[in-house]
């Protein structure tokens, strides 16, 4: 019985995990600058619900330099962005 209770409870915490990882929120935002020498760009976002955070004008590092090949001043995007290391950072866009 408690081998099937202990079964019971690690498939449900892998199950939340694993919902976790792929609950990413994107959030809608313009680029409004980009820095590739300092791997930063600029957006103007909506609120950041996972951050807790309203909608503004701010500074991200990107996760990845490819990342701001994809990218273009003035154009719409959706990213996700999370704190990494303490840093705002954008880790994904579509």
């Amino acid at each position: 019985m408690k081998s099937i209770i202990r079964l019971a409870a690690t498939t449900v915490a892998v199950i939340a995990l694993a919902s976790g990882a792929f609950a990413a929120e994107f959030t809608k935002g313009t680029v409004k600058k980009i820095d590739a020498k300092a791997k930063k760009v600029t957006l103007v976002h909506e609120e950041l619900k996972s951050l807790e955070m309203p909608a503004m004008t701010m500074v991200f590092r990107v996760k990845d330099d490819a990342m701001l090949e994809k990218l273009k001043e003035g154009s719409n995007i959706e990213f996700v962005a999370e704190r990494v290391e303490g840093k705002l950072t954008v880790t994904e866009i579509r």
